[in-house]
């Protein structure tokens, strides 16, 4: 008898892709074969690979952009031959649903699946919807958001609130671990500093600019970005870079006190689940469609973060801001740890599975 089989998608970033790696375990339990398809080159293959069980397959796909570019021209046929790349591989594959988490890969994926009367699950994790989901939309059959008022931007017939998905690895850090990891004695507060896979730049050149100010204070762990090592800092002491981190991660965390990172939801929803106060600096709507600027005010309004806008925080004098944070971080605490509150992997996995054919 063969296994029942699931196909997920999502990727241009590793927020696309960690709500997929949240239910990979419970998948598994359930004696799942799971594919997922992503792009060739992006985080969501390097991702992917360390899970031996993932039957990875890329596809083509291309950018869908707001602002005039010449590859505007190019991509809608690159975006067609991964729609027929991907019917081939749903004809061979014949999962009983695809969960698609967003990303422009998961464009051609949704319109491949629904050619074939196979439901398709999506998930919304900011605000209002990206411009992948949206298009991906009318192809779904459910749509499951992070934020209650997603609902007001979505077809009520077909979306469900269901709150963040946080992988549960993350729960299981020790402080101890993590502190041999970045060889830190312990005796200071940890900062741990996180660009995402895009929009690093700032945050890298700010922090860095104010290590000999910091580090008398604070230790610091920095999640760069990929290719954004400096390596005239490797040797510093009390400042650990990394380009992007997977199974340290958790250790990571359950080691830092406090979190600068950019805005997008299922890191802020991370943080908020393990605790950790954040001081947040949104990209701006010149660098996005605005949906972190969004999700940080929500999180600003619930009195469990800090926000700098990005013109300001290129402006501002960092070592004064982080001290002000930290004095603030203690009430952060308190209020996360009233209102933390997650759907665990099985929970979702019922969802998921209870729209499947």
């Amino acid at each position: 008898m063969s296994r029942p089989t699931i196909v997920l998608t999502g990727g241009g970033t590793a927020g696309h892709v960690s709500v997929n790696e949240a239910l990979l375990p419970e998948l598994r339990r359930r004696g799942y074969d799971i594919h997922y398809i992503g792009s060739y080159e992006g985080i969501e293959k390097d991702i992917m690979s360390q899970y031996e069980f993932v039957t990875y397959h890329a596809i083509s796909s291309g950018k869908l952009r707001r602002y005039m570019s010449a590859k505007n021209f190019t991509d809608p046929f690159r975006v067609l031959n991964g729609v027929r790349q991907a019917s081939r591989l749903l004809k061979k594959i014949n999962p009983s649903v695809v969960f698609s988490k967003g990303g422009f890969v998961s464009v051609p994926v949704a319109l491949a699946a629904k050619r074939r009367n196979i439901p398709v699950i999506a998930h919304e994790s900011d605000v209002t919807p990206g411009l992948a989901n949206k298009i991906a939309l009318p192809f779904a059959k459910t749509i499951f958001t992070v934020f209650e008022e997603t609902l007001q931007h979505v077809p009520a017939e077909k979306s469900a609130h269901i709150g963040p998905i946080i992988r549960q690895e993350l729960f299981e850090g020790e402080r101890d671990r993590g502190l041999a990891l970045t060889k830190f004695a312990g005796d200071k507060p940890v900062i741990i500093v996180m660009g995402g896979s895009q929009g690093a730049r700032i945050l890298n050149e700010k922090i860095r600019l104010a290590l000999p100010e910091l580090l008398p204070t604070y230790d610091i762990i920095h999640l760069c970005g990929k290719g954004n090592i400096d390596r005239t800092l490797d040797e510093q002491k009390g400042y650990r870079q990394y380009e992007y981190v997977m199974q340290e991660l958790p250790d990571l965390l359950a080691a830092s006190d406090y979190a600068i990172s950019r805005a997008g939801s299922n890191a802020i929803f991370e943080l908020l689940a393990l605790s950790i106060p954040m001081l947040l600096v949104p990209l701006s709507a010149e660098q996005s469609r605005g949906d972190q600027l969004l999700n940080a005010n929500l999180f600003k309004q619930l009195e469990i973060a800090k926000v700098i806008q990005e013109e300001q925080f290129e402006q501002c004098d960092v070592v004064r801001e982080i001290g002000l944070f930290a004095e603030e971080a203690p009430k952060m605490k308190d209020k996360m740890e009233t209102m933390s509150s997650v759907k665990t992997a099985s929970q979702v996995v019922d969802l998921i599975l209870s729209n499947a054919k």
